[in-house]
């Protein structure tokens, strides 16, 4: 077999697929890449096997999840915390270390125990203080990511499955477009983090999820299942008043628009224009909880937080954008759409405590004469 003999060694490959040889030790698969130009084009010779199975499994989670929110609030609940009880495992599975963990017996418990500080302190051994240290610091790091913003989602939820169900949906469906976009047209790397995102892909995906935004807050605004909120956790049918974001406001259509256009009046309902707003969110801002994954894995070498859904990876591979969009879901519906509620009591308090002696007397001067009006104007 003839060598090298000037390296006096193997030799080493040089170019673009050198600096992407996988590391020692890492599960983290590089893409394949070659460069045309100033472009970087990604190449998978699996990718229509790949995207069957993504496919596949994508189809049976939207069952899954359909079938779920039709039985209502307790199950959908129920989901919820699963799924929070499996992005904790993977998480924990992630950051335990198994050599370390047969010299620290009973150690392991620290995750599952909300108030183990004094069993911390009676297991501290050592030679083992940084480690132990670490691992208290992330465990406690993961209870709250994980199982804080699980809170947020419960009460949105219990708001009205329609605030749960629109941004979840809205990040599925970023998602999906985001893969088909860049699947078919991707061309342009959009962040290191994750090197088969393209601009294209992002882009579309934006598009795509605010036109689906504005159209499915029409749809799922229609039925008083999804838009009631629940009090209690009984679990029949739901009926109120939907008040007056889900009351449709009609509009007629200029008159240059199209003659084949087949509606000469459309209803749009006033939550539609929320919808935009959590569907700007959901595609701009949200992608960047799967970044910040992305960079988590890169950390650990490795390329997913587990495989419990083919094709797709981990159920926090899942949920990583979905942690993000609960919590601003929230927020959002308790800062515009939740009526700011005040009761007498409340009033007086902020009038006693804010207002001098003289303010107090001249604001009763000034409703006893607003009183006294609507009576002489009544009569």
């Amino acid at each position: 077999m003839d060598r090298d003999t000037g390296s006096g060694g193997p030799s080493t490959p040089s170019g673009p697929t050198a600096r992407l040889r996988r590391r020692k030790g890492s599960n983290e698969v590089p893409p394949e890449v070659e460069t045309n130009g100033d472009r970087l084009l990604f190449k998978d010779r699996n990718k229509y096997k790949s995207m069957l199975i993504r496919t596949y499994s994508t189809v049976w989670m939207i069952g899954g999840f359909v079938s779920i929110i039709y039985l209502g609030h307790l199950y959908i609940w129920a989901m919820v915390v699963v799924i929070q009880i499996f992005m904790a495992k993977e998480l924990f599975n992630l950051l335990r270390k198994a050599h370390e963990d047969r010299q620290l017996p009973g150690f392991r418990l620290l995750n599952w125990l909300v108030n183990g500080f004094m069993w911390f302190i009676l297991t501290l051994k050592k030679k083992m203080y940084k480690y132990q240290f670490s691992q208290y610091a992330w465990t406690h790091m993961i209870l709250i990511v994980v199982f804080t913003q699980s809170a947020f989602t419960v009460a949105n939820i219990f708001e009205g499955i329609f605030w749960f169900l629109l941004p979840a949906s809205l990040i599925v469906i970023n998602d999906i477009a985001a893969y088909i976009f860049g699947f078919f047209f991707g061309r342009t790397p959009l962040i290191k983090l994750s090197p088969r995102k393209t601009w294209e892909g992002f882009i579309g995906a934006s598009f795509a999820t605010m036109i689906s935004a504005f159209m499915l807050a029409n749809i799922l605004g229609r039925f008083q299942w999804l838009t009631c909120p629940r009090k209690d956790l009984s679990t029949g049918w739901l009926e109120c008043d939907p008040g007056p974001l889900f009351k449709p406001e009609y509009f007629t259509v200029p008159q240059w628009f199209p003659e084949w256009f087949p509606w000469r009046e459309i209803s749009i309902l006033p939550v539609q224009w929320h919808a935009l707003c959590l569907g700007l969110f959901a595609s701009i801002i949200a992608p960047f909880g799967g970044f910040f994954a992305s960079g988590f894995k890169r950390a650990f070498k490795i390329k997913d937080f587990g495989d419990s859904i083919p094709g797709h990876g981990g159920i926090t591979d899942r949920m990583d954008c979905q942690m993000v969009m609960a919590v601003f879901a929230y927020i959002y519906h308790q800062s515009f759409i939740v009526p700011q509620s005040l009761s007498i009591e409340m009033i007086m308090d902020q009038i006693l405590m804010n207002l001098t002696f003289e303010e107090q007397r001249a604001l009763y001067t000034k409703l006893g004469q607003i009183i006294m009006e609507k009576q002489f104007g009544e009569s």
